[in-house]
């Protein structure tokens, strides 16, 4: 996407008052990362302080915005329960949400305009809360690769920028989806007589089917999840075909790309996160290595950073 966020860095409820004295009757503040698989909360006192956490179902904006409400109220209930707290009216919690679909202007106007009753509410991106909680709300990089993959930086000056995220198979460089194809094209060499069989493909060829008019099949209804349940495969054989080896080297160049186009200067802390973040460190290049660290915190806490934030400029 590689532009800066204007439109979407603050969506808020158009109704909510935003005077100091409204802030003041809000006891609870809540973090969501809300996703296409499911949600988790953070729930947390008005110092922000954590108290508990909960999960629900999927709130990512494409199963629908009341269905995310839903998802969101249910994890926020459990979250209540597990701080043996009684769950009070929704006007005495702000709450901040990072949730998958949020760059469709059209779905975020309508899943603000459903808010069922809370003082105030944020919505963000979910790379954006999760950029927050990487660095605990301070300027840095995070990377995340999943199924997809997506970079985004926060700047000293505040301004965001957000790199790859267009999609698969034209993007999500490094990431599961893009291993899986990888693979498969691997796969599709061999069973042509253009490259040499070895224990990697027929690895793959056993997951697709076991033979070439069941990959065929195969690839009819393969999309970027179907993809993805390759990985595992490459990051296995990686230690001891030499192919293998080589796609993972490819996606630590990828990823290193990903980093030097948000901090040419490179002076920026880099988390990586996602599912494939831990694995991925060993395959990049030696420099980016040595910068790559964990992440402080989850999108949930960066969904509560989110909030924080709005409210000290209240």
């Amino acid at each position: 996407m590689n532009n800066l966020h204007t439109s979407q860095a603050t969506l808020e409820t158009s109704n909510q008052a935003t005077s100091a004295e409204h802030t003041h009757k809000i006891s609870y503040l809540i973090g969501v990362d809300g996703g296409g698989t499911g949600t988790r909360v953070v729930l947390a006192d008005q110092s922000g302080t954590e108290l508990a956490r909960g999960a629900g179902g999927p709130s990512g904006l494409v199963h629908g915005r009341q269905n995310a409400w839903d998802s969101i109220l249910v994890a926020i209930r459990q979250a209540f329960q597990e701080a043996h707290l009684d769950m009070p009216e929704l006007s005495a919690i702000a709450i901040g949400c990072g949730l998958a679909g949020v760059n469709n202007v059209q779905w975020a106007a309508e899943f603000i305009a459903l808010n069922p009753g809370f003082a105030v509410v944020q919505a963000e991106t979910d790379a954006y809360t999760t950029l927050l909680g990487a660095h605990l709300g301070q300027p840095g990089v995070v990377i995340a690769l999943g199924t997809g993959s997506v970079g985004e930086v926060l700047q000293a000056d505040g301004q965001r920028r957000e790199v790859g995220g267009w999609g698969f198979p034209a993007s999500d460089e490094a990431s599961g989806a893009w291993l899986g194809l990888h693979a498969v094209n691997h796969l599709q060499r061999t069973l042509d007589g253009r490259a040499i069989t070895n224990p990697f493909s027929d690895a793959v060829l056993a997951h697709c089917g076991g033979d070439k008019d069941a990959v065929f099949a195969w690839l009819a209804s393969a999309n970027q999840t179907r993809y993805a349940e390759l990985a595992p495969i490459v990051i296995r054989c990686a230690a001891d075909v030499d192919v293998a080896r080589e796609i993972m080297l490819a996606a630590g160049r990828e990823v290193e790309a990903m980093s030097h186009a948000l901090d040419v200067s490179g002076q920026l802390p880099i988390a990586l996160c996602g599912g494939l973040a831990a694995v991925m460190t060993h395959y990049l290049p030696m420099e980016l290595q040595q910068r790559a660290q964990k992440p402080q915190g989850d999108s949930a806490s960066g969904a509560l950073i989110l909030i924080q934030h709005y409210l000290q400029k209240i």
